[in-house]
């Protein structure tokens, strides 16, 4: 007999609650909610939209790479399968309009050069200290992995706390959605407003999307015709927004498309594999009485 004990029970009743509609609200931590983004990346078959990741990247390089680091990519990066499919002339010609630190020389100093395709992009400032000292005392998170980091809670809330690794292992099974990340970066970037009125948040900007509270120390980033698309695109803080999430997802995973090829393939051997097994084991008793 198998015996469930409270928590168990509590568990599974949870686990069973864990449903989101297409055009539901996707929770991203902090008890706050975020409207489901439609992303050419989710889904066991989507793949990243070649184009908007340049799209994304050309925002983050003129607007966000003034505060914000990528430390984790290098420029040869962005050439690779399932990327933003630039060719090894192009990732030279962007490489070499950043300069990074190397050395020491052979006289034990440390020297400047033209960044080359294996690098990682620089930081914008030389430690954590001048990051914060040129934001208020804030520090500017690198965007490498900001996507994956921002996703918060894995679910809906359910009114159980806490969310136990069942219940966050069976609706990351079930439902197969990864993109909390950038459901919630574009709802940041897009969320700025007037605080309401009995509201105050000194210093800081409104915004209630933010996961840590309303208000944060950084500016609304994005505007409208900020930055020049050429390929008519429209130039609203809506696309802006939507095109950096997406460059960052990438960022955050840049392997998505492989992995999603293998889980696949996978899926197909294993359907096949359970068929032959199954006609097989109808052949070998076929003869014998049950």
């Amino acid at each position: 007999m198998i015996t469930l004990t409270k928590n168990t029970v509590r568990a599974l009743v949870a686990a069973c609650a864990l449903t989101v509609s297409a055009g539901g609200a996707m929770a991203a931590g902090g008890g706050k909610h975020f409207e489901k983004q439609d992303w050419s990346f989710s889904g066991p078959l989507g793949k990243y939209d070649k184009a908007q990741l340049q799209r994304g990247f050309q925002v983050y390089k003129e607007v966000c790479s003034s505060c914000h680091s990528l430390e984790y990519i290098a420029f040869r990066n962005l050439g690779e399968d399932g990327a933003l499919g630039y060719n090894p002339d192009q990732i030279k010609a962007l490489a070499a309009e950043y300069e990074v630190e190397d050395g020491p020389d052979d006289e034990g100093e440390m020297f400047t050069r033209a960044a080359k395709p294996f690098d990682t992009f620089p930081s914008p400032y030389p430690n954590v200290q001048a990051a914060k000292s040129a934001n208020g005392g804030a520090y500017p998170p690198d965007l490498s992995l900001i996507a994956k980091a921002r996703a918060g809670s894995m679910g809906p809330d359910t009114g159980i706390e806490p969310l136990t690794d069942l219940v966050r292992m069976v609706w990351h099974t079930v439902t197969a959605y990864q993109e909390y990340g950038p459901d919630y970066l574009y709802a940041l970037l897009t969320g700025y407003e007037e605080a309401p009125e009995g509201v105050d948040v000194g210093d800081l900007n409104y915004n209630p999307n933010f996961i840590a509270g309303n208000a944060l120390a950084m500016a609304p980033p994005l505007d409208d015709e900020l930055v020049e698309y050429t390929d008519g695109s429209p130039m609203t803080k809506e696309q802006y927004a939507k095109d950096v999430s997406a460059f960052l997802m990438w960022a955050a995973e840049p392997k998505l498309e492989q992995r999603k090829r293998v889980g696949v393939n996978a899926l197909i051997f294993l359907v096949i594999f359970a068929g032959l097994l199954y006609f097989t084991k109808k052949r070998v008793w076929s003869d014998v009485d049950h």
